[in-house]
């Protein structure tokens, strides 16, 4: 639409309504509370018209329409894409549309109905969403093979405060994970000598390969670097193992789609899990 045709459609829904929905101040616009109200029901309406769809469809036998996933990078980057890939193919019709953000913000994503569902490391906090525990991953020490701590068979979290570290940001559910384990060993979260902080999975290996310092990350994303000799993975000790997770709204009649992939992604991550788990057994 052009600026005057939603112009124009704005001032249709004030006349229809006899009140404001918006303020316009200083080149900027922003909801009244009315416009707030309208908002929350215009999102509940929409909501309603594609869950009508979904249902009509499946009433059909058509499994297709729009699957809004969100993950964490992690799972995102490492786990999700043959899931994906595989219920594609199974289900040739359906469109994913994945969202790649840190757990919290998948979390809030999913409260305020934006996702589907989403993957998250850890457990949700959030009373609005249903959490399903998906597998267990274990959280490892990695840094280049020249790297002091590359000789050691396991580690303690005492002895992580001896070395450069590199850190993932706030609002990871990694770094929520690593922050509750050094407080149950009694480490203080300063104490860890953080010369830098990254977002992503990729950008920690590829700064720890430099031998910057160490990371503290999901054994899975760096299978591969460990085979090649590029990167070295030690356990920690006490091991660090956490859950990955699956949310989404708790009030909400979920299409059988959404249902369905639900319980084929948590079929195939508990598979990969335990593939992982044993060929670090093996190793």
């Amino acid at each position: 639409m052009t600026q005057p045709a939603v112009t124009f459609q704005i001032r249709q829904l004030e006349e229809q309504f006899g009140t404001r929905l918006f303020d316009r101040t200083q080149g900027r616009i922003t909801l009244t509370p009315a416009g707030t109200v309208a908002f929350e029901y215009a999102e509940r309406i929409l909501e309603l018209s594609a869950e009508l769809e979904s249902r009509l469809r499946e009433a059909s036998g058509q499994q297709v329409g729009p699957l809004t996933i969100g993950a964490s990078k992690t799972i995102a980057e490492f786990l999700l894409p043959r899931i994906l890939g595989e219920f594609k193919a199974l289900h040739p019709g359906i469109v994913p549309r994945l969202l790649v953000e840190n757990s919290e913000e998948v979390q809030q994503r999913v409260a305020e109905r934006a996702l589907d569902l989403g993957f998250i490391e850890g457990e949700s906090r959030l009373a609005s969403l249903a959490c399903d525990v998906c597998c267990e991953d274990e959280l490892v020490v990695v840094c280049a093979p020249r790297h002091a701590l590359a000789r050691q068979a396991v580690i303690g979290p005492r002895a992580l405060t001896e070395h450069a570290y590199v850190s993932r940001e706030p609002g990871s559910g990694t770094r929520e994970v690593i922050d509750r384990y050094l407080d149950r060993a009694g480490v203080a979260h300063d104490a860890l000598q953080v010369v830098m902080e990254a977002s992503s999975p990729e950008a920690l290996k590829g700064l720890v390969a430099t031998g910057l310092g160490f990371t503290v990350m999901s054994r899975a994303t760096v299978a591969k670097e460990v085979r090649l000799g590029e990167l070295v993975a030690i356990a920690l000790a006490p091991r660090l193992i956490r859950n990955l997770s699956v949310v989404y709204p708790k009030e909400r009649i979920h299409s059988r789609l959404v249902n369905a992939f639900i319980a084929f992604a948590r079929e195939r991550l508990a598979a990969a899990s335990a593939a992982e788990a044993d060929r670090a057994a093996a190793g």
